[in-house]
């Protein structure tokens, strides 16, 4: 069993910056691919970004490439979510989700077995 928690969210104006971090407890954490996603309000929940268990391989929503950058540090069971250049478009809550499998489709909320709570961020014009 692995529980996420998610932290670092926000309200910021346009064009700045937020990082969000995903702390993970369980002692096989270096052992599970990451994912975030998000849902704005009235919309279906989306996939932002991936990692794999190594930090080997990333993947990210072509609405954020280039934007956001996710990371991780498997010494502090923690994944990153650094987002820069935001936009309205980016209000959301965010989750980040775990699966303990190798990826096969990372993209999709299926792929994930364990889920945080989410974290709210709300980008002003």
């Amino acid at each position: 069993q692995v529980q996420l928690v998610e932290s670092g969210g926000g309200l910021v104006q346009a064009g700045g910056s937020l990082r969000l971090s995903c702390a993970a407890s369980g002692r096989t954490f270096s052992s599970y691919a990451m994912g975030w996603f998000r849902q704005a309000p009235g919309k279906e929940r989306e996939f932002v970004a991936a990692i794999s268990w190594s930090g080997g391989s990333r993947y990210y929503a072509d609405s954020v490439k280039g934007r956001f950058t996710i990371s991780r540090d498997n010494a502090k069971n923690t994944v990153y979510l650094q987002m820069n250049s935001l936009k309205p478009e980016d209000t959301a809550v965010y989750y980040c989700a775990a699966d303990p499998d190798p990826f096969d489709s990372y993209s999709e909320e299926y792929e994930y077995d364990y889920w945080g709570q989410g974290t709210q961020v709300t980008v002003s014009s």
